[in-house]
């Protein structure tokens, strides 16, 4: 007898479980058609030309069930026209990964039917490295823009070589390599308004900083704010 009821209770909370889990997949599916389209929009303002997708796939076998569900999410991407979509880890490089992550990042915060003005502070560090290969002009000005509205709600850290993408920065800092005693020594330090003038005149111009290179800082730091 109380092995029946025992049966009878785990097939009860194995019906209850695939309920659930069958909703999880459904919400799951329209949340990833809703993102794909941000994310193929943000993506490709980013100086790509992609196809993405968010394939969500129900994995039904009791050795997949979670507490969390039993799908199986995965972000696909073709990053060349006629190209087939493929594993976003397997074809993606270094400063594409980092453009594609900013794009999802800016679609989940700024996206969807559901946004709210009221929004969870979530105590993160965002870091972005290497975003700047490859591109410029527009380019670079649309992930410097991209940045900027990232970091209206999470603290964002970016390392780059591009004036178009350090003049959005709240707070600039600069990196610098001097030998002494015979050893390399790497410092950093926050620059002050007038000096970030300079800066990022230097990387407009290179080492000679002209009048011209630093209107142009001047106009892309107004500009910028």
């Amino acid at each position: 007898m109380l092995i029946a009821e025992a049966k009878q209770r785990v097939a009860d909370a194995e019906h209850v479980y695939t309920c659930v889990a069958q909703d999880l997949t459904e919400m799951r599916t329209a949340a990833a058609r809703r993102l794909e389209t941000l994310a193929e929009q943000q993506i490709n303002d980013l100086a790509m030309k992609v196809k993405f997708r968010v394939e969500v796939a129900a994995q039904k076998e009791q050795t997949f069930w979670s507490g969390v569900g039993w799908d199986h999410v995965e972000c696909l991407i073709a990053t060349n026209t006629g190209e087939p979509l493929k594993p976003l880890e397997e074809i993606a490089s270094g400063g594409e990964m980092s453009r594609v992550m900013l794009a999802l990042k800016v679609s989940v915060e700024e996206g969807g039917p559901e946004r709210t003005q009221r929004r969870i502070a979530l105590p993160r560090t965002l870091v972005f490295d290497e975003i700047d290969i490859g591109i410029g002009g527009r380019a670079a000005e649309a992930v410097g823009q991209k940045l900027k509205a990232l970091s209206r709600h999470q603290q964002v850290l970016c390392v780059t070589h591009l004036p178009q993408i350090a003049a959005f920065a709240n707070h600039h800092f600069l990196v610098e390599k001097s030998e002494r005693e015979g050893r390399t020594r790497t410092a950093i330090r926050q620059m002050k308004d007038e000096e970030r003038t300079g800066e990022i005149a230097r990387m407009i111009s290179g080492a000679t900083v002209t009048e011209t290179s630093l209107r142009h800082a001047e106009q892309m730091l107004r500009a910028s704010a």
